[in-house]
């Protein structure tokens, strides 16, 4: 786009709001500072304005989203395809599996869940869900790509320079001691993943955590989405996820193909 076309104030402002996650979910001014790179004085003036606006809540302090938020999440689920295609398989991977699965789309340095399904067992009570990660997972929830099985699907996924482009911009951490986060590292298992065409994500982003993925791709080919089935507190002799649900995943993913 033409930089006379560029409104920073709206770009700003949308950085504050998205600095707010499942793992933040009430800032004041220095933790916007931090997440944002703004200053606290312009962070605080971000805050106020969106508080102003009704995106916001506040305590005087504190602040964190207002229920006028969801006016976005909920437009978007209603008008976007992929969400509405992909949930009835969810729903019935998950009744398979017993498992919690969910589709995710490549943003940024992060992976998007933009539909899930969650086994809640026979009798569908609140007890039989299985923990998964410690903040849980919603349609929405930001996670970082490069530690994550739906991530490293669609990173493996890139044209070359499309990865490298990826790599030279968004530097990758440690989230737990499996984490793959050296460059020579990621790359030589993004390989790998492109070869076998799944992820198998052991660890990498909550320890007891375990995520098998595959691409979703439309009739023309392309990766639009990864799908994936997430376990938690397996024990040491528990079957692994590949060998035990990849045929399943596979099938599920291509009998998509027409739908996304």
């Amino acid at each position: 786009m033409n930089k006379s076309d560029w409104i920073e104030g709206m770009a700003r402002g949308m950085a504050v709001l998205e600095s707010f996650g499942t793992d933040r979910q009430r800032l004041n001014a220095s933790l916007t500072a931090q997440r944002t790179g703004l200053t606290r004085a312009a962070a605080r003036r971000h805050l106020l304005t969106l508080s102003q606006l009704g995106y916001l809540e506040s305590d005087g302090q504190y602040f964190w989203l207002s229920p006028k938020v969801l006016g976005f999440a909920g437009s978007y689920l209603a008008s976007a395809r992929l969400p509405r295609a992909v949930q009835p398989s969810l729903h019935q991977l998950s009744l398979i599996t017993k498992l919690s699965c969910s589709v995710a789309v490549l943003q940024n340095d992060a992976v998007i869940i933009v539909a899930r399904g969650i086994w809640q067992g026979p009798d569908s009570s609140i007890k039989s869900i299985p923990s998964v990660l410690a903040y849980g997972l919603h349609v929405g929830t930001r996670l970082s790509a490069h530690a994550t099985s739906t991530g490293q699907v669609l990173l493996a996924n890139l044209q070359s320079a499309q990865l490298q482009e990826w790599l030279n911009a968004h530097p990758i951490s440690r989230l737990t001691p499996n984490t793959v986060s050296g460059m020579k590292e990621l790359k030589s298992k993004l390989k790998r993943v492109a070869k076998q065409d799944y992820c198998l994500a052991s660890q990498e982003y909550e320890m007891a955590v375990d995520a098998l993925a595959v691409p979703l791709r439309n009739l023309r080919g392309e990766t639009v989405a990864a799908l994936n089935l997430v376990r938690s507190g397996a024990g040491p002799d528990a079957p692994d996820l590949a060998s035990k649900w990849l045929p399943l995943l596979q099938k599920t993913a291509q009998e998509l193909r027409s739908l996304i």
